[in-house]
């Protein structure tokens, strides 16, 4: 009993299974539809990236030492030529109050080898006189004149010291200098990375953890984009841009591009995509933006007015066999890029041209006309879709009018 029970229900499942594939065959693939119109379609390239300031400074130390003053700290605003830290100016100081003796030993020789040349020169002056009149002999007037040449080089030997002493002292006064570091502009201190007392090392370009101060100036800010290499053709000097920011929620501010990466990012790993750089100037930034901060930026790459438009999911693309003097050799294959039409009950392919992209919709250019209807979905059934296939459109999932 339990056996012929099974037997029937699956009988009656087979059964039911059969009515509803006839019931598909009669009645054709369901399918949602859009009817092709106009719209005002605007294309944007969207990317992430992090808000910096335009213009920054990067305090490195150009000597080495332990910080003895320090007198700013993160977030305060400081004006150009004020004091920020010094660093220990001892040896510095040391230095240039020895090569400033030096120096002064070096002139007070200079000024006796100028002395002492001099007078040689009179002495040979007043002997080529007396050797005129006969008064002496000319082995006399040759001593004279070996001894001024003697000092006439020691004059010059003194002099070249007393050079070198004064530039050994300018570098030693300009090392000295170095131990104190002022505000290179107007700005705000948006990085402090040393403390009083700790050790301050020369800073390199390979060496970024040397920075001891970054100054900002916020007034004038910018976001630094990340954006993919498939979009980055579109990407111009000058177009605007609508910036949003994590920290500023429900605001949107106006942005120009102001740089455009000519080359790529260095990438981390073998799979990352490449990106290119785009900086983004943001206008009237909120006063407490603060650099670092998570940004968000959609740039305007065109727009087209009462363009035709069909949604991007009616679009597919298929395989087509070129024909003999197409541009590859025959049974070459290519992609075609267009929709299913319908008409009446049924669909055909249609190859379209398109053009302009917006968020949601993609202008037609050509291959459609307005009022046309062409099937948007599911998905899956517009893959399965071929020429002349049967369809009934599903009026609960209606795509546009």
């Amino acid at each position: 009993m339990k056996r012929k029970f099974w037997i029937i229900g699956g009988a009656a499942i087979v059964t039911l299974i059969i009515m509803g594939l006839a019931f598909r065959k009669d009645n054709g693939t369901m399918v949602v539809v859009s009817k092709v119109g106009r719209e005002n379609l605007v294309s944007k390239v969207s990317a992430n990236g992090k808000i910096q300031a335009v213009r920054k400074a990067d305090l490195s130390a150009n000597i080495s030492g332990q910080v003895t003053r320090l007198t700013v700290k993160e977030g305060d605003i400081v004006r150009e030529g004020q004091f920020l830290l010094e660093i220990d100016p001892s040896r510095t100081k040391a230095a240039v109050e020895g090569l400033d003796a030096a120096m002064r030993g070096s002139q007070a020789d200079l000024d006796s080898a100028k002395a002492r040349m001099e007078q040689a020169r009179l002495d040979y002056q007043r002997a080529e006189t007396n050797r005129k009149a006969g008064i002496i002999s000319e082995s006399e007037i040759e001593n004279i004149k070996t001894t001024l040449t003697t000092f006439e080089s020691n004059y010059q030997a003194a002099l070249k010291r007393v050079e070198q002493a004064t530039a050994s002292l300018e570098q030693a006064k300009v090392d000295h200098s170095k131990t104190v570091i002022l505000s290179p502009m107007d700005g705000v201190v948006t990085s402090r990375r040393i403390e009083q007392g700790e050790t301050a090392v020369i800073g390199t370009m390979n060496q970024p953890g040397t920075v001891l101060l970054t100054i900002s100036d916020m007034s004038k800010v910018e976001t630094e984009m990340e954006v993919d290499e498939a979009a980055i053709p579109n990407v111009k000097l000058g177009l605007e841009a609508q910036i949003r920011i994590d920290a500023y929620p429900n605001q949107t501010f106006k942005g120009i591009v102001t740089e455009v990466g000519g080359s790529p990012l260095l990438r981390t790993g073998v799979q990352e995509a490449i990106k290119f750089k785009v900086k983004v100037q943001i206008q009237n930034p909120p006063d407490t933006i603060k650099p670092g901060l998570s940004a968000q930026a959609d740039i305007f790459t065109g727009s087209s007015d009462n363009a035709l438009a069909i949604p991007f999911q009616s679009l597919v693309v298929r395989d087509i066999v070129l024909k003999e003097g197409e541009k590859f050799n025959p049974g070459d294959k290519r992609e075609e890029e267009g929709v299913f039409q319908v008409e009446g009950d049924k669909v055909k392919f249609v190859a379209v041209q398109t053009g302009l992209a917006g968020d949601m919709s993609v202008e037609v250019l050509s291959g459609l006309n307005e009022g046309d209807i062409v099937a948007s979905g599911p998905l899956r059934t517009l893959r399965e879709l071929r020429d002349g296939i049967k369809v009934k459109i599903d009026t609960r999932k209606l795509g546009k009018n």
